[in-house]
């Protein structure tokens, strides 16, 4: 294998690792994404997309170039009578083998540079997500705490305004009873007013009448004192 070849194949087979490590569950999505954001990643990151495109335009080179050889040496070997000559036959099919080898190197090397940039994409995409995740989880956690602080307050609060309204009623209800005794013992003394007033008047009439018969007697006492003083002087 000639020495171009055998940097492809050492590089294929640092794809196959590199997807192994992706795929397999060897580090969370959180770390992988600390990784692509380490300081030397984000150092290349900047010209990742121009060494992508170089790297591709060499496997696609390297792989038109093993297609070439292929339809070579495919074409050779339909053309060609080598029946009796096998040497060359073997060298040959060698020859086209090795076209064949070259042609699957670059062809999965091309292909697994694909996948594992897709994988790198999706690995940062869940790596967000999850952290969007743990955040929205964060905020209804707190939500949801501040929802039950303030529906403590709520239902604290109402108790306390029942309370209140419980004292409320009941000294309501303690000036309903005292305005219904002062209202009784206000009708009460309406009563003994009223009842003193008539017997004041009885009173009064009583000695209006006791007046008119001293009066009456009086005038009678005084006619008969008149009278017998007149058959005296007789």
């Amino acid at each position: 294998m000639s020495l171009q070849w055998t940097l492809i194949a050492g590089f294929l087979y640092t794809e196959i690792i590199i997807v192994l490590m992706l795929v397999l569950p060897v580090a969370s999505p959180t770390r992988w994404q600390r990784l692509f954001k380490s300081r030397f990643l984000q150092s290349l990151s900047s010209r990742a997309s121009f060494y992508f495109v170089i790297l591709l335009g060499v496997l696609v080179l390297f792989l038109l170039d093993a297609i070439r050889e292929m339809r070579k040496y495919s074409a050779s070997l339909n053309h060609s009578d080598h029946h009796h000559q096998l040497n060359l036959e073997m060298q040959e099919n060698m020859r086209l083998f090795r076209a064949q080898r070259n042609f699957y190197i670059s062809g999965f090397a091309l292909f697994l540079s694909l996948v594992i940039r897709r994988l790198v994409l999706l690995i940062s995409i869940q790596a967000s997500l999850l952290a969007q995740n743990e955040a929205a989880m964060r905020q209804a956690q707190s939500a949801t705490t501040t929802a039950r602080s303030l529906l403590s307050q709520r239902t604290i609060g109402e108790s306390a305004q029942n309370d209140s309204n419980e004292a409320h009623d009941k000294a309501v209800s303690e000036l309903k009873n005292q305005i219904k005794e002062l209202q009784a013992k206000n009708l009460e003394l309406e009563n003994d007013l009223i009842k003193e007033r008539k017997d004041k008047e009885a009173m009064k009439s009583q000695a209006d009448s006791l007046a008119k018969e001293y009066d009456r007697l009086n005038n009678e006492h005084a006619k008969i004192a008149q009278s017998s003083g007149d058959k005296k002087s007789d």
